[in-house]
């Protein structure tokens, strides 16, 4: 009732990513509208990625908020929110550019050749339950009602082992939920509902700021609310007990800081930082393998990456760019360096479309990024696997 009262107020596996490679053709909306011209030819014609309605991936759209009986292993959904952002709103559009800009990640099929899978076509139900109602007007509303429909995603029994042992501090098996944002402030919200099934939860954060500011150093806190922003969501979050302590790491940043104090602060927050610059240094393989000791293979982990970790020359679009980040490709190789990391789920925020290029280089690069997530997601297989490892034996 609770969830319905928010949404009503609103302002308006493995196996089949590695034993076959083999592609199901993308199948047309109507049947008597494909015209056989050749001998043998049958079938019905798809849609062309230039056309029909966006969803990512140009995957199946359900209305879950809407309907009870609707599962999946991984599900997209929307946060437009940009209501607590310092610097350049239009976040609010992030997740209908992100699924534009999504639209060809399927054009020949979808296979994945880095990691040798097909997220696509294996053995995981994914679809879009579109987006989070979310009122304008009122941010405290608005944070609980993206925290209330991403939990009524997260919580219900996926497609696959809705009846085997899973991760969660319930024991159960939950689907994966990968959330569109939104300006960086919804990860709040987000982590609450994760710790409602999950506890306090290890969080892999790509970003240039380090969104761990105390609120009397970011734009003051004339109000509690005023304090929740984009800037010091990962602030309250620690202060909430939803961060596992000592096992959560940043990684591209590049800002600059009121001074060290802000270092000291993120300690108390309980992250390792992995400076951008350090890709002169150490490499991709090294960012990867401080990512990885840190936050392990064992435990469930949070990924949340703001589009602003790349460079602006590879994504102008975005509420805080700060130049000095990485390319689009050495991002997306870092991240498919993360395979192994049990990633229960991921958000991708502060995609401002107003600010792109009419080439849609931040939605594509936003929509590619998170391909190699979901692929991850794939490649692991469903929850319930950790399980059977033997990992995750603490809960």
């Amino acid at each position: 009732m609770m969830l319905k009262a928010f949404l009503l107020c609103a302002c308006g596996a493995i196996a089949a990513a590695h034993s076959s490679h083999e592609q199901e053709p993308i199948e047309g909306p109507h049947k008597s509208l494909w015209y056989n011209t050749l001998p043998g030819d049958g079938g019905t014609q798809a849609d062309s990625v230039f056309s029909g309605i966006s969803t990512f991936g140009r995957i199946t759209y359900h209305p879950c908020l809407s309907k009870e009986d609707v599962d999946y292993d991984i599900a997209f959904i929307g946060a437009p929110f940009d209501t607590g952002t310092s610097y350049r709103p239009g976040a609010r559009f992030g997740p209908s550019g992100i699924r534009q800009g999504s639209r060809r990640l399927n054009l020949y099929g979808g296979y994945n050749v880095p990691l040798d899978a097909n997220p696509f076509n294996s053995w995981a139900k994914i679809i879009d339950c579109g987006d989070i109602p979310v009122t304008s007007y009122d941010n405290a509303y608005a944070l609980k009602q993206i925290e209330e429909g991403h939990h009524y995603i997260l919580s219900r029994p996926p497609h696959t082992d809705s009846k085997q042992p899973g991760p969660s501090k319930k024991g159960k098996t939950l689907p994966r939920v990968i959330t569109l944002g939104g300006d960086h402030t919804i990860t709040l919200p987000l982590l609450r509902s994760m710790n409602r099934e999950y506890g306090p939860i290890t969080v892999i954060h790509f970003d240039s700021h380090l969104d761990t500011w105390r609120p009397k150093v970011f734009g003051g806190s004339p109000s509690h609310q005023a304090s929740i922003n984009h800037g010091t969501y990962f602030y309250h979050a620690s202060e909430e007990g939803l961060l596992a302590n000592d096992t959560n790491i940043h990684a591209g940043i590049r800002t600059t800081l009121s001074g060290l104090s802000d270092y000291e602060n993120d300690g108390y927050c309980g992250f390792e930082i992995v400076e951008a610059r350090e890709i002169d240094t150490i490499g991709m393989d090294g960012i990867i393998k401080k990512i990885k000791d840190r936050v392990g293979l064992d435990r469930p982990v949070y990924l949340s990456l703001d589009i602003d970790t790349l460079d602006p020359a590879f994504a102008p679009a975005t509420g805080t760019p700060e130049t000095g980040g990485w390319s689009t490709r050495e991002l997306r190789t870092i991240i498919r360096g993360l395979e192994g990391v049990n990633l229960v789920a991921a958000d991708i925020v502060e995609v401002a479309p107003a600010y792109d290029t009419n080439a849609e280089h931040t939605t594509m690069a936003a929509a590619d990024t998170l391909y190699e997530i979901m692929t991850l997601m794939v490649k692991k297989g469903p929850l319930s696997k950790m399980v059977d490892d033997g990992q995750v034996e603490e809960l």
